[in-house]
């Protein structure tokens, strides 16, 4: 299968008699990325009204590891350490899970389109959000949106399996409709509730936000991450499998079924997670995954861990754009990585023109 942005598999370039193309070597790729990650994070934490150095940022995270003394104005401790660094982190948790959600769920269903909202996910997430927001319990937030994701995810393969075996396509078809019903009991929920200013709170949510990240919510993006990213990175090799369709899996030795659910369970509870702290960003699951594959090739190896290096990077430059391009005035940063990503994927599929999409 050939998929705008990604080079075709290099078997088939095999087969065909073609060389496969050289590709740098896993180990610089995520050198170079964890670099740019490292250098990303110091760098977006200056940034803001307030004027921070690197090295002040420095500091004050040493002192709070204990590892010196406290030497940082006291108000340049707190915008650090108490408001920049829980949301240039989260971001970074966030914009890495999404990548590899995208990518392992392009990779399950064999559907260059899929991002990690397939399922129903985000609008079972935002339904739960909203309803929390509009009754006034705005702390209860990232449990809801937890709980919401998790219920959409129970409702889309419950409603599948009525139609009889449990299959990608059926799924798939099942998540939209779970999706547009809870997009519908939303949009209720705000028509009959909302008012005031909860308009603007819940519309911020909508389209995404990491203004009000914390270090719960580094704790909950970045658990879900280690946890979820790790057990996918093991499981690479069964994903390569898939490329070539569940017969050939099963006939490399991938138990198809339990694997694709397992996986896609796996996925739903991570995108879940992201979405609890950060609302619905969009177009980081779906073409991070389709540009990194240009560099590292479609091998989930080196795919996966790349990826979410490009992820972190990408969302946490595109939320350092959406709090301060327009200070004092904050976009949500979903409209920032649609801008990003619309003329990324009108360029993708420029590049992949020529390729099939069967």
């Amino acid at each position: 299968m050939s998929v705008p942005g990604r080079p075709p598999i290099d078997h088939a370039r095999a087969d065909a008699g073609q060389r496969a193309p050289l590709r740098p070597p896993l180990t610089l790729l995520l050198g170079t990325g964890l670099v740019a990650l490292v250098v990303t994070l110091l760098v977006a934490v200056t940034i803001g009204p307030a004027d921070l150095a690197v090295g002040e940022v420095v500091r004050s995270v040493a002192a709070h590891l204990g590892l010196r003394e406290h030497d940082v104005p006291r108000l340049h401790d707190a915008i650090v350490w108490d408001l920049r660094l829980p949301r240039v982190l989260t971001a970074a948790a966030v914009g890495a899970g999404l990548a590899v959600a995208g990518a392992v769920m392009q990779s399950l269903t064999r559907n260059p389109l899929a991002d990690p909202y397939l399922l129903g996910l985000s609008s079972g997430a935002s339904l739960g959000a909203v309803a929390v927001l509009v009754l006034g319990v705005g702390l209860l937030l990232p449990v809801a949106a937890f709980a919401g994701a998790l219920a959409a995810l129970l409702g889309t393969l419950a409603l599948a399996r009525t139609g009889g075996t449990l299959t990608p396509a059926r799924t798939v078809l099942a998540g939209l409709a779970v999706s547009q019903l809870a997009a519908a009991a939303t949009s209720f929920v705000i028509f009959w509730t909302a008012t005031g200013d909860s308009y603007r709170e819940i519309l911020s949510w909508l389209m995404g936000s990491l203004a009000g990240a914390t270090w719960s919510s580094v704790a909950i993006s970045g658990a879900a991450l280690a946890v979820v990213g790790t057990v996918v990175v093991l499981a690479a090799g069964r994903l390569d499998a898939f490329a070539f369709g569940d017969t050939a899996a099963a006939a490399l030795g991938v138990d198809v079924d339990r694997t694709r659910w397992t996986m896609m369970t796996l996925v739903a509870l991570l995108t879940g997670a992201m979405v609890a702290v950060s609302g619905a960003i969009g177009f980081v699951g779906l073409v991070l995954p389709h540009a990194v594959s240009v560099v590292t090739g479609p091998a989930h190896r080196r795919l996966l861990p790349v990826a979410a290096l490009a992820g972190a990077v990408l969302l946490v430059w595109a939320d350092t754009l959406a709090r301060t391009v327009f200070d004092p005035r904050e976009l949500p940063v979903g409209i920032v990585t649609a801008l990003i990503g619309v003329p990324v994927f009108a360029v993708l599929l420029r590049r992949g023109r020529g390729a099939s999409w069967s």
